[in-house]
């Protein structure tokens, strides 16, 4: 992993280096490399997490789209003759739940109002408690060290880009 990677290409060399490339995303007075790591790690588990949802928000969109196009099928099937087979296609797809007694946007909604909201919850209440609210800090610290000083296109904030 790229993370452990990191981790084993520093130590000895930049532990407890505070550097960050803004005072937004500094670490903390007393925040230690373990504890910027694990909420890093933190961070990055509540990403995936963020793919996720927007995967299940994928998902709800695509059987939506595919339940719509089943209107087309029934009429095609009937246009061709095919009653029975509309009428299959009618009573046992269209409007049928993808879970049992759910439909796409109840399972968006229990996945956001649950597991979701609480992992944003929880990970937003470790950083407020450790990194005082900021984002990102392990990411910058990274950034710092091997971004390239003084080189076009390794600037450390938008403001020095200009």
């Amino acid at each position: 992993m790229a993370f452990d990677r990191f981790r084993r290409g520093v130590e000895g060399r930049v532990q407890n280096d505070p550097r960050s490339v803004d005072a937004e995303h500094q670490r903390p007075p007393g925040a230690s490399d373990e504890l910027v790591a694990a909420v890093g790690r933190l961070s990055e588990a509540f990403e995936y997490i963020e793919r996720v949802r927007g995967h299940l928000y994928t998902l709800h969109q695509l059987v939506g789209h595919a339940d719509k196009l089943l209107d087309d099928v029934v009429d095609g099937l009937r246009a061709a003759g095919q009653d029975h087979l509309a009428k299959q296609v009618q009573d046992e797809l269209i409007g049928a739940n993808v879970l049992a007694g759910r439909w796409t946007f109840q399972v968006v909604e229990e996945f956001d109002d649950g597991y979701y909201a609480t992992f944003k919850s929880v990970e937003k209440r470790i950083r407020d408690e450790t990194m005082q609210g900021r984002r990102h800090v392990f990411e910058a610290e990274l950034k710092e060290r091997r971004r390239t000083h003084g080189r076009p296109g390794h600037e450390a904030t938008p403001d020095e880009a200009r």
